[in-house]
């Protein structure tokens, strides 16, 4: 059976995430789709609340599972016996830094293979940074991600 993970920031969920999950699950016996808890950026969502919004946009695919990792992604595959590890390419911008990762976790964990997915087109200009912009500024995110997660992204700024 494969068992694919597909690791990210995911701040917050966007409909190129949802996109990518939705077509990963649909390749691989289980997904689990994991929040990285990175302390070297500042989110503006926590680790908990990431996980239940991507709980709540995959609701509905039955071998999603959600969960949250420190750490090194390699480490963490390593751990939990995953032998596909899923990345989402936008643009071929993304393809280097992407491919160096891939490598790099090849070299730690050599039972993970990564696969690259990329992005249906009408995402391809998508990212959780852009989404945050065009928030901040009081824009319409409603092409951007699910309403749930809009009016989140809304809660936040007007704190």
């Amino acid at each position: 059976m494969a068992h694919a993970l597909y690791p990210g920031s995911f701040d917050p969920v966007t409909y190129g995430h949802i996109d990518v999950i939705r077509r990963a699950s649909a390749l691989f016996d289980s997904l689990t789709v994991a929040v990285l808890n990175n302390g070297a950026k500042s989110p503006l969502f926590s680790v908990d609340e990431r996980v239940n919004m991507l709980q709540g946009v995959c609701h509905d695919i039955p071998n999603v599972k959600v969960d949250s990792f420190s750490g090194l992604t390699a480490d963490y595959v390593t751990l939990n016996g995953y032998n596909v590890i899923i990345r989402g390419l936008r643009a071929v911008t993304d393809f280097e830094y992407e491919l160096q990762m891939a490598q790099t976790n090849r070299k730690l964990a050599p039972d993970a293979d990564t696969v690259f997915l990329t992005t249906s087109l009408e995402y391809a200009y998508l990212s959780s940074t852009t989404v945050k912009e065009v928030a901040y500024f009081g824009g319409d995110i409603s092409k951007f991600v699910p309403r749930e997660v809009e009016e989140l992204i809304f809660k936040k700024f007007k704190k």
